[in-house]
């Protein structure tokens, strides 16, 4: 324990709070909640041997704690559950699917558009769901917009923007073309007003229309429209049926149970609505340290419960939580009124618990079984690796890309496999600086030589354990033997002795061979080496590709082209993909303006315009 930590401790309150536990790069690695913040942070660092292997693990990592003083225990709760989700600390029990059942949004503005979404905002947006049928809700939004033509752009009427042309979805009379004055408002609303009416339960008229136009088309023996209104009708009952279940009385559970393997924890929900079973869903939790099931179950519900809209009034429990008087008021204060957790020990309600178990214990067994196949496969690819470059151990392997559009926002990606794994948290990417224009040999020069000094520097300090200290055995150059030479003339300035190899692509872009040591090694596409190296590759290639899209979009998104009136999002895309960056824009003339879609000649003439009166 360091100095700093004692003299934290003294420092803590008698009071309700969480606390955050940070390693050596001030990552957040623990999350807890405390009743008496002072009693159970001095736990932590005690010298009771009984501490677990988690315990034991998490604190030999701790470099500082911080807390936050709440009002009460529920409090400290919700607060807890927002943090691990947002952090995902490597000590702390993670719910890693973060699926929520989809709602139809109605959004808040002048012609509003009708969309799916997972997530509810605090937007004024009119949300309706949720649904478990996902594929109701996307074919009732299709009605929606065959029936009522509703805008999916993104124009703010708000602020008067308009377009002088109408996009395709005007001509395929999918929308009735407000962006140009083609439908007065008042019409839109109406049809808005309809689809509400509907949403909520208040009007039957959709579905009168759709069974008139399946009878109309099954007439005049159009069956294909006809068996296409069926399937429309069918999911407006669907949505129907799922606004009734979430406004009645009738008997709603929740019905959750776990099954523990080695490593992970799966855990089974299902969904009783109306007294029927409507879906279920599982999560796959990490349990390295072998957490007790009550934690386990406490941890999953706080993360599950956080964000989701519908809550019933009773939930079926295999195991009770632990502090489930916390718990049961945290999710009671998110529903607004009373909810039961219970165990049931008899019944029907043992029997629904018995079901949620058996399918548990089912979905841990398939995904154990799946872990084990992808275990022996990268181990093949990695057992393979070595004996094609007879190295005795390869256990990190680094791969590194380059990404740019005609050279312009240039960036590099460095991704990390340990033991034939993804080991994510050790992705780095770098912003190209000190070179202009598409040059890939030089961008790896850079990329390279940043890596390696900051290695050197974090060697000196000592660490080792994450990040750039720590040295790969193996480097792969996403390209031959250029790219192995630069790679080789970069590690020869730090005296580094690392293996190299690049990846040789044929004429269709597909990777045929391995350069290494100045030979070419063949390898066939159903090897287990191949598999290994192609997933490699197209890792590196897909986080430099996304890191490279972001900074153009946030190019775009802050643009001097902002200023000219007229240019909206779509004008300033096309003309950034059409002339690559401002500068080219800049010297643009009038006849090459008008080549970019959308761009008339009079916008064009303001571009010109405004760049001579501020350049």
């Amino acid at each position: 324990m360091n100095n700093q930590i004692k003299a934290k401790l003294k420092d803590l309150p008698d009071l309700p709070g969480v606390y955050i536990m940070r390693d050596k790069n001030d990552e957040i690695i623990y999350v807890g909640k405390a009743i008496n913040l002072k009693k159970r942070v001095r736990q932590y660092f005690d010298n009771n041997a009984n501490k677990g292997r988690k315990v034991l693990a998490m604190v030999s990592h701790v470099k500082i704690f911080e807390y936050i003083i709440v009002e009460n225990e529920v409090e400290a709760l919700v607060l807890e559950s927002n943090l691990i989700k947002k952090n995902r600390p490597k000590y702390n029990i993670v719910l890693r699917d973060d699926k929520q059942y989809p709602y139809i949004k109605i959004t808040n503005e002048k012609y509003p558009r009708i969309e799916k979404v997972r997530n509810v905002k605090r937007d004024k947006g009119h949300y309706y769901g949720p649904y478990p049928d996902a594929y109701a809700v996307n074919d009732v939004i299709e009605l929606f917009h065959i029936l009522f033509p509703f805008r999916t752009c993104n124009i703010n009427f708000d602020k008067g923007q308009q377009l002088d042309r109408p996009c395709l979805n005007y001509y395929i009379k999918r929308c009735n073309g407000p962006c140009i004055g083609k439908e007065k408002e008042k019409s839109y609303m109406e049809n808005i007003k309809t689809i509400r009416e509907f949403l909520e339960n208040k009007s039957n008229e959709i579905p009168k229309l759709v069974i008139d136009k399946m009878n109309y088309a099954s007439k005049n023996l159009d069956f294909e429209n006809a068996a296409k209104y069926r399937d429309y009708h069918r999911a407006l009952s669907t949505i129907s049926q799922k606004q009734k279940v979430t406004n009645t009385n009738q008997e709603d559970i929740d019905i959750i149970a776990m099954s523990k393997g080695l490593f992970y924890v799966t855990m089974q929900v299902f969904f009783m609505r109306d007294g029927k079973i409507v879906d279920r869903e599982h999560f796959i939790l990490k349990d390295d340290y072998r957490e007790k099931e009550e934690d386990i179950m406490a941890s999953f519900m706080k993360q599950f419960y956080l964000n989701l809209m519908y809550i019933p009034k009773e939930i079926l429990v295999a195991i009770l939580p632990s502090d489930l008087g916390a718990l049961t008021s945290f999710i009671e204060k998110k529903k607004g009124s009373k909810v039961s957790i219970i165990q049931p020990k008899l019944g029907r309600k043992k029997d629904l618990i018995k079901m949620a178990e058996r399918n548990a214990s089912d979905m841990m067994k398939k995904y154990e079984k799946r872990l084990e196949e992808k275990e022996r496969k990268k181990h093949r690819g990695l057992n393979g690796l070595k004996q094609v470059l007879n190295l005795k151990s390869i256990k990190r392997i680094e791969a590194y890309d380059i990404s740019n559009t005609a050279g312009v926002q240039t960036v590099g990606s460095m991704v990390v496999f340990e033991d034939g794994l993804p080991e994510r948290k050790e992705y780095r990417k770098f912003k190209i600086k000190t070179v202009e224009g598409p040059d890939d040999y030089a961008s790896l020069e850079e990329v390279l030589t940043r890596r390696f000094k900051r290695g050197e520097k974090e060697i000196k300090e000592n660490n080792t354990s994450t990040g750039f200290g720590k040295l790969p055995d193996l480097i792969l150059m996403d390209g031959g033997k250029g790219q192995v030479k630069i790679a080789k003339t970069v590690l020869k300035k730090f005296n580094l002795n690392i293996e190299v190899a690049g990846l040789v692509k044929d004429n269709k872009h597909t990777t045929r061979a391995i350069i290494y040591e100045n030979q070419e090694i063949s390898i066939k596409r159903r090897d287990p080496v191949y598999k290994l190296i192609y997933e490699i590759q197209e890792e590196a290639h897909r986080f430099a590709i996304n890191y490279h899209r972001k900074l153009m979009t946030n190019a775009m998104k802050k643009s001097e082209l902002d200023n000219i009136k007229g240019i909206g999002k779509k004008k300033k895309e096309n003309l950034f993909n059409h002339f690559k960056t401002i500068n080219n824009i800049k010297n643009a003339n009038l006849e090459e303006l008008m080549e970019v879609d959308l761009i008339s000649k009079n916008q064009a003439l303001d571009i010109i315009k405004y760049f001579k009166l501020n350049s």
